[in-house]
């Protein structure tokens, strides 16, 4: 096991770390969480051993080794190709091999009779033994395995790793401490460059992995999904709960509560013994009780609840009508020289969607959005700007285009947005730069502090149709909920490259899954996404096996029920589907009602446009004229809705047998 021992870490005069013990078990999966500055990304560096602490110590035994990812700063061999640099993880085997060759040419030249021979072949047998037992005849195997699993390709092993961003790189450093299999594995932010493909791949491989791994997060869904024990840094201490992110979150807002009640009756009762000090401070027969009392005061410890940051208010304002083709692409071809990205692509966004665009890293996905927001030219074919429409775009490496010599706040003025110094600084404040923040200068914040000004600055000019690429990558869970909350009230039009599933569930209403060589529109959030793609890759598997095709949940669970058990189950069965889609469907309700409306109010308009008499009077027509094309929009806007509830009511159904056997 591994054990931290009142670790003491001083900033100045602040303790980051005051006294910080805790014991991290074999095959725990442990999620270290905290606000930004609690100290996250440097206790993970005390326990690789890369930063030392003031006082206290990281124990371990002699045969545990440490593997550490951090957020940033690798720097693989320019040498190499990919392959060959995650080889450089097996450095034992490498050595080995290199032996066992040079014992093959060295028994070459022996006489077969010859005691050297002898006890050279012996030594060989031994090094062969040896690469057995760690693993070296399923190297090349286990490095194709988690390569392809984090994202690359056959081709990209030979490639130079020169060719490849800094993300790629990450996934390259990640590949090479996930082979070597430490017995503690430290994670700073690994998701931040993957897709989700690749995401869904780690969460398995960490959920089978035999050593322990501590991670920092800021992917709810993911430390939900792996983590079974949740570390939280604040103000110094280390506090440890027996569960993963949301179980932490719900104990943490139970315990300041509770914190806060027990303030409150502190306080009371510290007033109270106070206004029996003023009133008996001078009556010599209360002497005696007022020292008492005063002397009770100061042994008291006062309770602070933790400093809560900022509460949310940033809102965008009511965006500008566009018209109901927000934007079309027709046989959009896009080409860089032989590579060709799209062919042929057509695609429609209308007005009020919320799209997710997901996929593999290197389909287009970046390339696509570029096109949509008008920066990135295209090859062939048509792109088609609707009515009144204005793109905002936020840009995956936006924050590298502030300067690092201004000022958050110079930043922002430089967004020519008009706003005075007060309304800019409030914006700041919104994502948590808050008093002299906005004076620091750019160069000096962290990857997330720059983000958090690339997005304010965008937001500043924001129009109707808004475009961002990786919003939420080195974003803090408080941050992400800022941009998540302002999102879910935009009533403009969206388009969103993330991995983010928390994030971007509540937002969306589309997902675009974008691979190489098509497009296709799902209509729902990023988690019914995964469930659909999901079915079809078990239906495609079931078939290649030669299986027959089954509709999911099929198996009979009441074959061996008496006649009165069977129809109990049913009973239950139907109580229960009915309760989980009784809001939808109530919904679904409320929608024909409303659309049920708009056609008799369009029919009739249509009756007095039938009219001539109608035509008469100008003012009249124009007014009645904009009346119908505004219900025939929020008609066909409210059947949209209604297809996509319609749809998920039809997804839950089909999946529902199967869930409620299991949870049986």
């Amino acid at each position: 096991m591994l054990q931290l021992d009142k670790i003491t870490l001083f900033f100045g005069d602040r303790p980051l770390f005051d006294g910080v013990s805790t014991t991290i078990n074999p095959g725990e999966r442990i999620g270290l969480v905290g606000p930004n500055g609690a100290g996250k990304s440097t206790l993970l560096k005390i326990i690789a051993g890369e930063q030392e602490a003031d006082s206290g110590s990281v124990n371990m035994s002699n045969s545990a080794t440490v593997g550490y990812l951090p957020q940033d700063g690798v720097d693989p061999d320019p040498s190499l190709s990919v392959y060959g640099e995650v080889e450089q993880a097996f450095s034992e085997i490498l050595a080995l091999r290199d032996k066992l060759e040079k014992l093959q040419n060295k028994l070459d030249t022996l006489d077969p009779k010859s005691e050297e021979h002898h006890k050279s072949l012996d030594e060989f047998g031994k090094v062969q033994h040896q690469l057995e037992n760690i693993g070296s005849y399923t190297l090349q195997a286990d490095i194709e395995r988690v390569l392809m699993g984090l994202g690359f390709s056959k081709e990209d092993f030979t490639r130079s790793t020169t060719e490849f961003s800094g993300g790629w790189l990450m996934r390259i450093a990640l590949a090479k401490l996930l082979l070597r299999k430490p017995t503690y594995l430290l994670l700073d932010e690994p998701t931040n460059h993957l897709d989700i493909e690749s995401l869904q791949w780690i969460e398995s491989f960490l959920k089978n992995y035999e050593g322990a791994c501590i991670i920092v997060s800021h992917d709810r869904a993911f430390l939900d999904s792996v983590m079974t024990r949740t570390l939280a840094l604040r103000k110094g201490d280390l506090n440890d709960y027996s569960g993963n992110y949301t179980f932490y979150e719900k104990k943490y807002a139970e315990e300041q509560e509770l914190l806060k009640k027990k303030m409150e009756n502190q306080q009371k009762e510290m007033k109270q013994t106070q206004e029996f000090i003023d009133r008996f401070r001078y009556k010599a027969t209360k002497a005696k009780q007022v020292q008492s009392r005063i002397k009770q005061l100061e042994k008291m410890e006062e309770i602070e609840l933790d400093e809560e940051q900022s509460e949310i208010s940033f809102s965008f304002p009511p965006p500008d009508r566009a018209g109901q083709v927000v934007l079309k692409l027709t046989d959009l071809v896009k080409k860089y020289g032989d590579n060709t990205v799209f062919d042929g692509i057509d695609y429609e966004i209308e007005r009020g969607d919320k799209i997710a665009v997901v996929g593999p890293n290197g389909a287009g996905k970046s390339t696509l959005i570029r096109i949509l927001a008008g920066i990135e030219p295209i090859t062939s074919g048509k792109r088609e700007v609707g009515y009144n429409v204005t793109p905002g775009y936020f840009a995956q490496h936006q924050a590298d285009e502030l300067d690092p010599k201004n000022t958050p706040l110079e930043e922002m003025r430089l967004a020519g947005s008009g706003e005075n110094d007060t309304r800019l600084r409030t914006i700041l404040g919104c994502f948590l730069f808050v008093g002299d923040d906005v004076f620091k200068k750019v160069g000096v914040l962290s990857g997330g502090e720059k983000s958090r000004v690339a997005l304010a600055k965008m937001l500043l000019n924001s129009g109707n149709f808004l475009i961002f690429d990786e919003p939420t990558n080195h974003l803090d869970m408080q941050s992400k909920n800022i941009l998540q909350q302002a999102l879910q009230q935009y009533e403009g039009t969206l388009m969103i490259v993330s991995h983010d599933r928390d994030f971007l569930d509540p937002i969306v209403n589309k997902t675009l899954e974008i691979q190489p060589g098509y497009i296709k529109t799902w209509l729902g959030n990023v988690s019914y996404y995964l469930d659909k793609k999901r079915e079809e890759q078990d239906a495609i598997e079931e078939k290649s096996t030669g299986q027959k095709s089954e509709k999911m949940g099929s198996a009979d669970p009441t074959v061996g029920m008496t006649r009165k058990e069977q129809r109990r189950y049913e009973a239950e069965k139907r109580n229960a589907l009915s309760r989980k889609v009784k809001p939808l469907k109530k919904r679904i309700e409320e929608l024909e009602t409303e659309i049920e409306q708009l056609e008799v109010r369009k029919m009739e308009i249509e009756e007095q446009m039938a009219d001539p008499a109608f035509y008469d009077d100008e003012d009249r027509v124009k007014e009645i004229s904009l009346e119908y094309e505004a219900v025939k929009s929020d008609s066909a806007e409210k059947m949209e809705k209604w297809e996509e509830i319609a749809g998920r009511i039809e997804h839950i159904e089909e999946s529902f047998d199967k869930e409620y056997q299991a949870a049986r």
